[in-house]
């Protein structure tokens, strides 16, 4: 099922045929410079397995992230309710994504992105959709400060799932956009 697109991208359901690529960049230590670790091909299939089953009843989630033409996969977007209390109260509507290296820097995800911030606030009727990074990851902020969401100091974080062992990757900067916000700029 198609959830959205774009001019040169489809965000869709994930499909079987997807595993190989979410096994690449969950494995790519480029991409998850800024995770706890990489993850091996049988712990990303089971990531997969519960990202598939994690859209909610409102239809929020992960998705699979591909080009319109071939509807090869590159990576995934998606809208997602965070489970961070307390630094974000349950419910509290997160964007995020992940792609495959080479598929960086063409602006693909600034324009998914985009997309989904109005799928959020048109379709779901959101008040505010949040993004979080650990504080010195410049690529995804750069990407979050281009589609709209701007950084709140306050309500920056500590993210408790991320383990002592990596201590540089605990602190989280917090950037968010409102309802409101969307519909002036």
């Amino acid at each position: 099922m198609i959830i959205l697109e774009t001019e040169r991208l489809r965000i869709r359901n994930w499909l079987e045929t997807d595993r190989p690529l979410f096994a690449e960049i969950n494995a790519d230590p480029k991409v998850m410079e800024f995770f706890p670790r990489q993850r091996p091909r049988e712990e990303s299939d089971a990531l997969m397995d519960e990202v598939r089953t994690r859209i909610d009843e409102t239809g929020l989630g992960f998705f699979a992230l591909a080009l319109k033409d071939t509807d090869e996969p590159i990576g995934f977007l998606g809208l997602a309710r965070t489970e961070l209390e307390p630094h974000l109260p349950n419910g509290t509507v997160e964007i995020g994504w992940r792609m495959a290296v080479r598929f960086w820097r063409q602006g693909f995800v600034t324009e998914a992105g985009q997309a989904m911030l109005q799928h959020g606030f048109e379709k779901h009727g959101l008040a505010e959709i949040v993004s979080f990074a650990v504080a010195n990851n410049a690529r995804s902020t750069a990407v979050m400060e281009r589609i709209g969401l701007r950084h709140d100091p306050s309500r920056d974080f500590k993210h408790p799932r991320v383990p002592d062992t990596t201590p540089h990757l605990q602190q989280h900067v917090l950037y968010a956009i409102s309802r409101e916000q969307w519909l002036t700029r």
